[in-house]
C-alpha cells in the first residue's frame, strides 16, 4: 500500500469508528501532511524511525509554533503510527516515546448573565430573518449549552410535537437529550415560522440556500452585529464563549459536574472539570456568608 493509501485508511478509520466530524479529518490529514513534506524526498511513512520525528518536533519548537499547535501535530501522529502499528503496517510505534510541550492551564472564557440578557434583548429587537436567526441562536446556545456545529446541523423540525427538548447527535456520533427552555423554544419556532416559505429547507438554521445549513463563519459575523447592538465587546463573544457561559452559569447557580457534563456532551467528566474555578468561587462565597469566623 502507498503511503497515501496509509493516510486514507486512518482517515477512513476515523470517520467510521469514531465518528469523527470533516473538519477533524482535514486537520489530521493536514497534520500528518506536514511531517509527511519535512522528510528526505523517498522515505516512506510505514518506515520512518523515531529519530526523523524527534527532529521534526525539535524544527516545530525552532519554528516557534504555539504549543497547542506543537501539541496537535505530535498527538495526531502518535495516533497515526499506532493504527499502522495495529494493522500491522510496522512493527514499532516510533512516536511512543515522544512528549508533547506541557500547556498552560488557561480558564475557559465567558461573559457576565448580565452581558448575556443585554445580547438576547438586542437579538430580540434585530429585525428580519436575521433577527430570528440571532434570537434563536442564542436563545438555544445559553439555554443547552450545544456546540455550534451542533446548532447549525439542526434540522428544521428538530423540536418535534411539543419542543421540551432535543436530541443531539455530538462528537463521536453520542447522542444525548437536552432540555430546551421556554424563550429557547418560542424562538426557534418563531424562526421555522418565519422562514417557513422555503419549502426544500432542511436545517432550522438555514444559508442563503434553503437546502443548505448556514455557515460557522456566517453565524459568528451575526453574532458580532448582535454584539455591537448590546453593547458587548464582540472580540469577546463566540458560540464557545457562550457555551462556557451557559456552563459557568449553571455551576454558579448549583449544578453539579456530573450533570453538566452530560448536558455538555462530554465523554470524560475531566474535560469537564475546567469549570471547577466556578465551584471553587460558589464555595468561597459560602464560607464566607456562613462560616461563624468569616464574620
Amino acid at each position: 500500500m502507498a503511503v497515501d493509501g496509509h493516510i486514507e485508511a486512518f482517515l477512513e478509520m476515523l470517520a467510521a469508528e469514531r465518528g469523527a466530524a470533516q473538519n477533524t479529518l482535514l486537520a489530521y490529514q493536514a497534520d500528518i501532511a506536514d511531517f509527511s513534506a519535512f522528510l528526505t524526498t523517498g522515505t516512506a511513512l510505514a518506515i520512518v524511525g523515531s529519530d526523523r520525528l524527534n527532529a521534526y518536533v525539535q524544527s516545530l519548537r525552532l519554528n516557534g509554533l504555539a504549543a497547542r499547535t506543537q501539541a496537535r501535530r505530535i498527538s495526531s501522529l502518535k495516533q497515526f503510527f499506532l493504527f499502522l502499528l495495529r494493522e500491522g503496517v510496522r512493527p514499532d510505534n516510533p512516536a511512543i516515546e515522544i512528549s508533547p510541550p506541557r500547556l498552560p492551564r488557561s480558564l475557559p472564557k465567558y461573559l457576565s448573565e448580565a452581558e448575556v440578557e443585554r445580547l438576547l434583548q438586542a437579538a430580540r429587537e434585530y429585525p428580519g430573518t436575521p433577527g430570528l436567526k440571532a434570537s434563536a441562536g442564542l436563545e438555544i446556545l445559553y439555554a443547552t449549552g450545544l456546540r455550534v456545529s451542533e446548532l447549525l446541523a439542526l434540522p428544521a423540525r428538530a423540536l418535534g410535537t411539543d419542543g421540551a427538548a432535543l436530541i443531539i447527535k455530538g462528537k463521536g456520533g453520542r447522542e444525548r437529550i437536552v432540555p430546551l427552555s421556554d424563550a429557547a423554544k418560542l424562538a426557534a419556532l418563531r424562526l421555522r415560522s418565519g422562514t417557513e416559505t422555503n419549502g426544500s429547507r432542511h436545517y432550522l438554521f438555514c444559508g442563503r440556500s434553503p437546502g443548505l445549513a448556514m455557515t460557522r463563519q456566517g453565524f459568528a459575523l451575526l453574532l458580532k452585529q448582535v454584539a455591537f447592538r448590546a453593547n458587548v465587546d464582540p472580540a469577546r463573544l463566540s458560540p464557545h464563549v457562550l457555551r462556557h457561559s451557559f456552563a459557568s452559569h449553571l455551576l454558579a447557580n448549583g449544578a453539579d459536574l456530573r450533570s453538566l457534563q452530560k448536558l455538555l456532551g462530554h465523554a470524560d467528566i475531566a474535560t469537564t472539570q475546567i469549570y471547577t474555578h466556578v465551584l471553587a468561587e460558589r464555595m468561597q462565597r459560602l464560607v464566607q456568608a456562613h462560616h461563624p469566623l468569616a464574620r
